[in-house]
């Protein structure tokens, strides 16, 4: 399983269009769960008001295809929350390798997003800020970190005070509401 888009990190001002093309016709097979990883950054050196046109071009192919949007973002949320609600996302929005406040999450929250914590969570103010989450909109990943899941599991785990098959159920059931049950 997949998923498809154009990272802000590798945005070309003059070649986005054709390679989102490729994204669009790519984002209908059937193994393709998800539109993303997409989003804004602001400590990489795209252009930021590409980064803003290529992210509101993927909300709206995420809408048009039915398919959750993952997001990475980087000092840039305020603008993120805007161009989704601007754009009228009606998909699930998951914000991944979340590293931020509790008060950033529970803000992200509010407005019906899925955080994802990775190896953030090594760092004892980060699994503070979890603790204080909705579980029910939690998830875990590893992305490209040298932690293994079980690590991530166990941290979470111990986070939310919680034994790691009762976490386990939660973040499945957390999944299907994302991709669908076609992946449990």
């Amino acid at each position: 399983m997949y998923s498809v888009g154009l990272h802000p990190w590798f945005i070309a001002a003059d070649t986005w269009a054709q390679e989102f093309a490729v994204v669009n016709e790519k984002s209908s097979l059937p193994n393709v769960l998800a539109i993303g990883e997409t989003g804004l950054d602001k400590a990489c050196e795209t252009d930021f008001t590409v980064q803003q046109l290529v992210f509101a071009a993927h909300i709206q192919l995420a809408n048009e295809k039915q398919k959750p949007l993952i997001v990475h973002c980087v000092r840039a949320h305020a603008e993120a929350m805007s161009l989704l609600k601007q754009q009228n996302v009606k998909v699930p929005v998951l914000f991944h390798g979340f590293t931020k406040s509790k008060e950033l999450a529970l803000q992200l929250m509010t407005q019906g997003y899925y955080l994802s914590f990775g190896h953030g969570l090594m760092k004892e103010n980060l699994r503070t800020v979890l603790a204080a989450l909705p579980l029910e909109q939690v998830l875990l990943e590893t992305d490209n970190s040298t932690a293994t899941i079980q690590e991530i599991y166990s941290l979470a785990a111990a986070a939310f005070q919680i034994d790691e098959d009762s976490l386990s159920l939660q973040l499945q059931k957390n999944v299907a509401k994302v991709f669908g049950a076609v992946i449990l």
